[in-house]
């Protein structure tokens, strides 16, 4: 199957599950479920659950085991981006193209989307977990790919590295700061698509440490052509302003080391990712046709 095609098959199998998992309600609380599925249906990559899935396959395994884990870091991903969005953060007006979250529901009913998709992640991965597991292992290892979850979400991950994103604003970071902060801020999540698959898959630690290599790099990758795009791209293309970065006094990859060095730094990074895979021989050629495609994307 060519590249293009296999990703929109897993992207689907995402797409049908969190259809699945949030549907309408016609209660006295039908609007949140309305604002839920706005954003968690508008469209979008879905990296983050098609590099679960295709870790999945790596190690022979069927998707069904690990895609509510895989699809509950996609819930994640767009609660952040619902409070992102906000005016208190970035206010922006659009997201994929669409209109963002609180410019359809408010900003109140928006919080509570976003809150609303946070704890359907945990309550999808717990449901399944224990309706699922068969051994004392079976259910740790589960248990612990949703603790490596919740951690890259919370504090010590993806809500770290917003607080560093939010603070420095009309501040020049260092390099290594601003590094840091995208580790948090993106990669923490990226790295939890990748690592919690492969504890749910029985991956051995040198496994894991190749895939833990392959994660941060294409996590940091990523944000360094988000940074390129942001001076180079049109909402046409990327679904949000161009220059938004700017208008907000952020410190980018792009005005630290200018976008030429940038490109090169997206180039190595993008190899040190394939290079990290070597271990697992052509049955890695998905996940580095990933690595590619995040270099190489328009939006």
């Amino acid at each position: 199957m060519e590249f293009k095609e296999k990703y929109q098959s897993l992207a689907d199998l995402a797409n049908s599950y969190m259809d699945n998992e949030i549907q309408e309600n016609e209660g006295l609380e039908k609007t949140i479920y309305s604002a839920m599925r706005y954003s968690i249906l508008a469209g979008g990559k879905r990296l983050r659950p098609v590099l679960g899935l295709a870790v999945a396959e790596l190690f022979d395994s069927p998707p069904g085991p690990v895609l509510p884990y895989a699809c509950a870091v996609e819930l994640i991903h767009t609660y952040s981006l619902i409070h992102d969005d906000l005016p208190a953060m970035d206010n922006d007006d659009f997201r994929r193209g669409k209109a963002t979250n609180h410019k359809v529901f408010g900003d109140a009913v928006a919080v509570l989307a976003g809150d609303g998709l946070l704890n359907h992640a945990f309550e999808s991965m717990l449901k399944y977990t224990l309706s699922s597991a068969q051994t004392r292992e079976d259910y740790k290892k589960k248990v612990n790919a949703m603790q490596l979850i919740a951690q890259s979400s919370g504090v010590k991950g993806m809500i770290a590295g917003q607080v560093i994103d939010i603070e420095s604003e009309g501040k020049k970071l260092s390099p290594h700061a601003l590094k840091y902060m995208h580790k948090c801020k993106t990669g923490a999540l990226i790295r939890a698509s990748v690592i919690a698959p492969a504890i749910l898959c029985d991956a051995t630690q040198d496994q894991i440490k190749s895939l833990g290599d392959y994660a941060d790099n294409i996590g940091l990758a990523f944000q360094i052509k988000d940074d390129i795009m942001d001076v180079e791209s049109s909402l046409e293309v990327m679904g949000k302003p161009q220059g938004s970065d700017a208008e907000l006094g952020k410190s980018t990859y792009v005005t630290i080391f200018g976008a030429e060095e940038s490109k090169k730094m997206l180039f190595e990074i993008t190899n040190n990712a394939i290079d990290s895979l070597s271990i697992f021989g052509t049955k890695s050629e998905f996940l580095i046709g990933i690595a590619k495609y995040l270099a190489n994307r328009n939006n």
